[in-house]
């Protein structure tokens, strides 16, 4: 199977990944270049075609350089903010507010929007899981503990009278990177799995998986925010006309998109062929891009909700969370940024 290819060609994704960090590490702010992090994701679309397309090299000039980096979870693009080896990047609600709260002066704040919607629980073939109380007893995947699809996970077993095993329930979490959780869905040894686009568009064409329920289904007016564009605001406020001019791109790329699917379909595929070697098909691309939508609304409301559930599972800490200034507010007719909520 493709996706088979995938997998194997994650780790090298993660490999060429971290040897970026290492020799690129460099403390110094450069006016004339900006590093961007995103992932392998349909998810991350606007990144995707405005690095494969030029539109980004375009926006931000000839004279600035643009350097990226592939990563495949939050954490790492975190870690990279903090260790300054990246500028900006692409991820989900659960790392951007991780890295608000834990960076120094909370210099690591949401810049924009890049998707809503995008994650769906699949269940095994063999498995009868119909209803929420069917996942008593049940051995369900979701990735990195923490990660957005980990938080949405736990907090529907809570509201659903749940509870994971190590916290004295019946299910029964495996906390597993995708291309693991794949592999546990071809064996049968899970019963379902909490998964962001195209993981669960592969679970479900692929290997028959059911999809039980769409994440969106769960969130007020069907949409929440799946992918947010975070940024060193100190590095915003040293390059703001860079940053002006990313952000400008950033909502032209996702008008873009959403007039040509079919092209967007093309260059994701073209890109995972040059950085995986292998591609997905047509119509698994164009189902999984179908099941987002593309949008550069950071959806601030679902942001605060999304806090509220990780705090009450204990990943934001024991004294509690404020989230005063997440938003940097950056006003595109001028080159002068400031901090909201």
């Amino acid at each position: 199977m493709k996706s088979h290819l995938i997998i194997s060609a994650s780790i090298a994704v993660i490999l060429i990944s971290v040897s970026g960090i290492a020799l690129n590490s460099e403390n110094s702010l450069n006016e004339n270049k900006i590093r961007i992090a995103y992932f392998p994701n349909i998810g991350h679309a606007i990144p995707i075609v405005g690095i494969e397309k030029g539109f980004f090299e375009a926006s931000i000039g000839n004279t600035t350089k643009i350097e990226t980096r592939v990563f495949d979870s939050g954490p790492q693009a975190i870690e990279s903010l903090f260790a300054n080896s990246i500028d900006v990047a692409y991820v989900g609600p659960g790392p951007a507010i991780n890295g608000f709260l834990n960076s120094e002066n909370h210099n690591v704040k949401i810049l924009a929007g890049a998707a809503s919607g995008g994650a769906s629980f699949i269940v095994h073939p063999l498995s009868e899981i119909n209803i929420a109380s069917d996942f008593a007893g049940k051995k369900i995947a979701a990735p990195q503990i923490g990660n957005t699809q980990d938080v949405s996970l736990r907090n529907y077993l809570s509201e659903n009278g749940l509870k994971p095993a190590e916290k004295g329930g019946s299910v029964i979490i495996y906390n597993i990177p995708n291309p693991d959780i794949y592999t546990l869905f071809v064996k049968g040894d899970i019963d379902g799995a909490w998964v962001a686009e195209p993981w669960a568009t592969i679970l479900e064409y692929e290997l028959d998986g059911k999809r039980l329920f769409h994440e969106e289904e769960l969130w007020p007016n069907n949409e929440f925010a799946s992918v947010l564009l975070i940024g060193n605001t100190n590095f915003a406020e040293k390059n703001p006309t860079i940053i002006k001019n990313l952000l400008k791109s950033n909502s032209d790329i996702a008008d873009w998109i959403n007039q040509n699917p079919m092209e967007t379909r093309i260059i994701f595929n073209n890109f995972l062929n040059s950085h995986l070697g292998q591609s997905l098909s047509d119509d698994v691309v164009d189902i999984a891009l179908s099941n987002l939508v593309i949008t550069d609304d950071p959806l601030s409301d679902s942001v605060h909700s999304f806090a509220e559930k990780a705090d009450a599972l204990g990943y934001l800490g024991r004294n509690g969370y404020d989230l005063s200034g997440i938003f940097y507010y950056f006003d595109t007719n001028s080159i002068n940024g400031n901090d909201t909520t």
